[in-house]
């Protein structure tokens, strides 16, 4: 286990997704359904491509369950991307990580799992700080805050959906799912809303897959290195990089209960990744 490799891994990954939540951003002008699209076929190229290169079946063995993740995962991208035009990046970023608390619950229903309390004591001061972002930070769009929610709710289906696959399909055949659901739809649903990019946008477009594509492979590097209780809690630095980004790229603006309520969502979060790691080791 090369701890330091691992960590060097998930800042490279967190960075790319933080680049990919900025570059979105950015793109504010070009329709979300358009941004999809582009941020799919890109990653698309580098799936398909190593797909065939080594030569691995695309079809897969689970295709219920591959369609199911792709359609969740594809409309939870879909609001996200939506969350962003209301919402401060950092902000939507890290509403969106309350996905385990969903997760949770989906797992408690569709895999009979169970949930220990202290674990629902740590989603609750998770919960609490969604609640102090809106309570209390006037910034706090409510459509935006609707959006990211619903994005959150199916990306903790899709961590089910994955769990419940496990290791019977190659992590690639389960992304190249993903990403060409996502590019058929974002295409389809972008004929009658397209606008065409004007100059360094077509660069931006052309960018959000490659932040995307790089960001899951660091990543999936990172879990291969290295115990998930040392990799995980690492996966925040995507809230610092991408608000660090929303303050200096976008005039962006956090108060005191901005960094009070993303707190509380990251440490619950955390502190529920240092539990399940202290269960599964005892």
């Amino acid at each position: 286990m090369n701890v330091k490799k691992a960590i060097k891994y998930m800042l490279i990954s967190t960075l790319a997704f933080a680049c990919m939540n900025s570059t979105v951003k950015y793109l504010k002008d070009v329709p979300t359904f358009e941004i999809v699209f582009f941020r799919s076929l890109g990653s698309l190229f580098f799936t398909f491509g190593f797909l065939l290169k080594n030569k691995i079946p695309m079809i897969g063995k689970n295709n219920k369950l591959l369609i199911l993740r792709a359609l969740a995962g594809t409309t939870s991208m879909i609001l996200f991307f939506m969350s962003v035009k209301y919402l401060s990046i950092g902000t939507a970023v890290s509403i969106r990580y309350i996905a385990p608390i969903f997760s949770a619950i989906f797992a408690v229903f569709l895999l009979k799992e169970k949930i220990k309390p202290l674990q629902w004591f740590f989603f609750i001061i998770s919960l609490v700080g969604v609640f102090v972002l809106k309570g209390f930070d006037h910034q706090i769009n409510t459509t935006g805050l609707i959006l990211v929610l619903l994005a959150s709710v199916l990306s903790g289906l899709v961590y089910v959906i994955i769990n419940k696959i496990g290791k019977s399909e190659h992590p690639i055949v389960i992304v190249n799912y993903f990403m060409l659901f996502a590019t058929v739809l974002g295409g389809v649903l972008s004929i009658n809303n397209w606008a065409t990019p004007k100059g360094i946008e077509w660069l931006f477009l052309l960018l959000l897959g490659v932040f995307g594509y790089v960001g899951q492979v660091y990543m999936t590097k990172a879990f291969q290195t290295a115990s998930t209780n040392i990799v995980a809690p690492i996966k925040y630095f995507e809230v610092i990089y991408t608000a660090t980004f929303g303050v200096f790229l976008f005039g962006e603006i956090y108060t005191f209960y901005s960094f009070l309520g993303i707190a509380l969502i990251i440490g619950g979060l955390i502190l529920n990744i240092w539990y399940k790691s202290k269960l599964k080791n005892s």
